[in-house]
């Protein structure tokens, strides 16, 4: 797909091509935004167009470059062959003597954190250091083609420390290299990272733009690509890769718990409800949070008593207007104040069934 044919984030596409029509390419640059809104996407395709043999300012995606490029567009089976050649029982040695890059084009590296196992992966996978030290020494290599791209996802997930070899990178930037860092908050790279990369915030997309993706992409209904692209919540990764009815089941549980803790119920029911959210769930517990916040939205927008609320998981509408019936707004704020203290804290290894517990119990009538 060309830059010509992206939906969504036109006025980032057309900063990109402005790039390439002038020559100019920054040495480093910055894209922050919601899980699944096409950072990577869109960064691949650039370091396609910037080495396409054809086009001047966007990709053909048939020249040879184009065509190798673009083979980064199936990460999973990427990583899959990564880690079955490094082994199943690399240990932390073997992780950083032989780092995880995914390369499909001598000139463009995709570099995402490190699951280290194929079975078995970490529950929090980041980037290694021997994978920030190979970029720092293939940077200054002279391109194949034209220049050299250097995409590292999920660059928030850096130890500070490490991420003092990336800066060096950014303060003596190579002539022919361009390093573009993905990230869903901004805020969790070092400032000196931040100031020295031009800087482009995704959107999610509107939900209109999010079908039009699903169809373009799959074979399913009208009705299935609109509640998908209604619970993706304007990202087209997440729609995609959505299965309803688990979808579905897993709003429901986590409705469960606020609706359980809003009326008070006993704790053991508490505690049942939550541990189904911890334990045996196939999507990351991170996820699960954002759901919360999903459903919190649409319970404000009911119990506040908009005009028109928008309700975002309207596979549940008729339970989410009972639940907005039976609390009031500063409820809602209470519990995304808790979700706020719950998230902050995972980043230091809380517990999760403690914490989310702990969050169920602070909603109850009383507290």
């Amino acid at each position: 797909m060309p830059l010509s044919e992206i939906i969504g984030h036109p006025r980032i596409v057309t900063a990109l091509r402005g790039m390439l029509g002038s020559g100019r390419v920054p040495h480093g640059m910055l894209f922050a935004g919601p899980r699944g809104v096409g950072k990577f996407t869109l960064a691949r395709i650039f370091a396609q167009a910037a080495n396409c043999q054809r086009l001047p300012d966007d990709s053909c995606g048939e020249c040879d470059p184009c065509r190798s490029i673009g083979r980064l567009a199936d990460l999973p089976s990427l990583i899959e062959q990564g880690l079955a050649e490094r082994g199943e029982s690399a240990d932390a040695a073997t992780v950083e003597r032989v780092p995880l890059l995914l390369e499909t084009h001598p000139d463009v590296w995709a570099v995402v954190p490190d699951p280290v196992r194929l079975k078995n992966p970490v529950a929090r996978p980041v980037l290694h250091v021997g994978q920030l030290r190979a970029v720092q020494r293939a940077a200054y290599f002279k391109p194949v083609a034209r220049r050299r791209f250097f995409i590292l996802d999920g660059a928030e997930t850096m130890r500070p420390d490490y991420a003092n070899i990336f800066l060096k990178i950014l303060e003596e930037p190579p002539e022919t290299s361009t390093l573009i860092l993905l990230t869903t908050n901004a805020h969790l790279l070092l400032p000196t990272i931040r100031s020295r990369c031009l800087q482009f915030f995704f959107s999610p997309l509107q939900t209109q733009a999010v079908e039009q993706i699903l169809g373009n992409r799959t074979k399913a209904a009208a009705a299935d690509h609109k509640l998908a692209a209604q619970l993706a919540e304007g990202s087209p990764g997440a729609a995609l890769s959505l299965d309803l009815a688990q979808a579905t089941e897993l709003r429901r549980a986590v409705l469960r718990v606020l609706s359980a803790a809003a009326d008070g119920r006993s704790l053991t029911d508490l505690f049942a409800q939550t541990a189904l959210l911890t334990k045996g769930q196939r999507v990351p517990f991170e996820s699960v949070l954002e759901l919360f916040y999903s459903l919190l939205t649409d319970v404000l927008e009911l119990s506040a008593g908009c005009a028109d609320p928008r309700v975002r998981n309207p596979i549940l509408g008729k339970e989410l207007i009972a639940l907005g019936k039976r609390v009031d707004p500063l409820w809602v704020a209470r519990a995304a104040r808790d979700l706020d203290e719950l998230s902050g804290r995972l980043r230091r290894n809380i517990n999760r069934q403690l914490g989310l517990d702990a969050l169920a119990l602070s909603l109850a009538p009383g507290r």
